[in-house]
């Protein structure tokens, strides 16, 4: 199947209520969506969300990018040539890695459809059911407290707490508090967004332990670019270190692996820009014997539900975080993963199973 033409427009949501993490704070969520539409009719969905502070790209910088750089690239290649595909995005443009994660997605969408699996199957097919944690974003602390108990009884029993945007006493009461209020069954899992510094970091990991709070994990404590400083927390904590921001390309998991830097890394579709990166990610990490979780931006479910394929089809996926489009107020995409608690089931319909995209705006 040929690529025969290559379209975009944006869609947009409000969440219900802001999302708050030491780098932003989200009140909508905007995507670019993109179709890419082939010889024999078939139609692939992909997407991508602006992440400024994270990503670098913006709405018009990923509509730019697809339409007038990558379009015109790999307009009349096959399908079926994803490596050669890839590897001339990568060739005609540098970074943007979520213009190629959209257009990525949706070429993987056009294979499930071409071979009429489900993408989990297409990519090894190790599951058809995952668990996702749920981010109670940065508040005041009774708030954050109020928050984690709503989510319990919601059914979920892993948390992400954001911390990184005060002081490293505020951050640790704030943690201590949800512990307190939710009892030692829960797992909790702390998100630092680059928020510390070497030795804050090494201190408040430390005073966490000694209270006894269980930490499953601490995400990316230290400034992306510091690979050395998250060597260093890693090395003088118990506490496993995820690696997030650290890592976007499979360039950046081998320093960090070879180093032996963090303890696990958290690969998303958005800085690898897309599956066929995200699985080399993976990959490098399991022959390190690194265990690795999936996770989203504030994106919508067309590439949260990508995301969701690619973590169920990989045994060395063991953790996810997949809440974004339960934060929203309304939801404008039909089919694709389906949500239930802190259960996501995948849709048996070939490629992502995205049924209708509600469009509120066009380009």
């Amino acid at each position: 199947m040929k690529i025969v033409d290559i379209t975009t427009e944006r869609l947009s949501v409000s969440l219900a209520k802001p999302f708050k993490t030491a780098l932003r704070t989200v009140t909508e969520a905007e995507n670019v969506v993109v179709y890419v539409t082939c010889d024999d009719g078939t139609v692939g969905i992909g997407g991508a969300p602006p992440t400024h502070v994270i990503t670098g790209d913006s709405l018009e910088s990923i509509d730019y990018a697809i339409m007038q750089v990558i379009r015109p690239a790999i307009l009349g290649l096959a399908i079926e040539q994803l490596e050669k595909i890839e590897s001339m995005m990568d060739r005609v443009l540098i970074h943007n890695t979520s213009a190629k994660a959209a257009v990525d997605i949706a070429l993987w969408d056009c294979l499930g459809k071409r071979t009429n699996m489900p993408l989990y199957q297409l990519l090894g097919g190790y599951t058809n059911k995952l668990e996702t944690d749920f981010t109670v974003s940065v508040n005041k602390t009774d708030e954050m407290i109020a928050d984690a108990r709503s989510l319990i009884g919601k059914g979920f029993d892993t948390l992400k707490i954001k911390v990184g945007s005060s002081t490293m006493e505020e951050d640790i009461d704030r943690v201590s508090g949800i512990r307190k209020a939710v009892g030692k069954s829960v797992k909790l899992r702390i998100d630092v967004n680059q928020g510390w510094s070497v030795k804050e970091a090494v201190a408040a990991i430390k005073r966490m332990e000694a209270l006894g709070l269980d930490i499953e994990l601490v995400e990316q404590p230290v400034p992306a670019w510091d690979l050395e400083g998250m060597k260093q927390v890693a090395d003088r904590v118990r506490t496993p270190i995820m690696a997030d921001e650290s890592v976007f390309s499979p360039r950046d998991a081998t320093r960090l692996l070879a180093m032996r830097g963090c303890d696990m890394i958290n690969i998303k579709l958005m800085k690898a820009g897309g599956i066929a990166k995200a699985e080399k990610i993976n990959t490098l990490a399991e022959v390190y014997g690194v265990e690795c979780m999936v996770g989203c931006m504030i994106e919508s479910k067309i590439s949260v539900t990508a995301a969701c394929h690619f973590a169920a089809s990989k045994k060395n996926i063991t953790r996810c975080d997949f809440d974004a489009p339960m934060m929203f107020a309304s939801e404008p995409v039909s089919g694709g993963v389906r949500f239930k608690g802190n259960q996501i089931f995948l849709p048996d319909d070939p490629g992502l199973g995205i049924q209708n995209i509600f469009i509120n705006e066009r380009n």
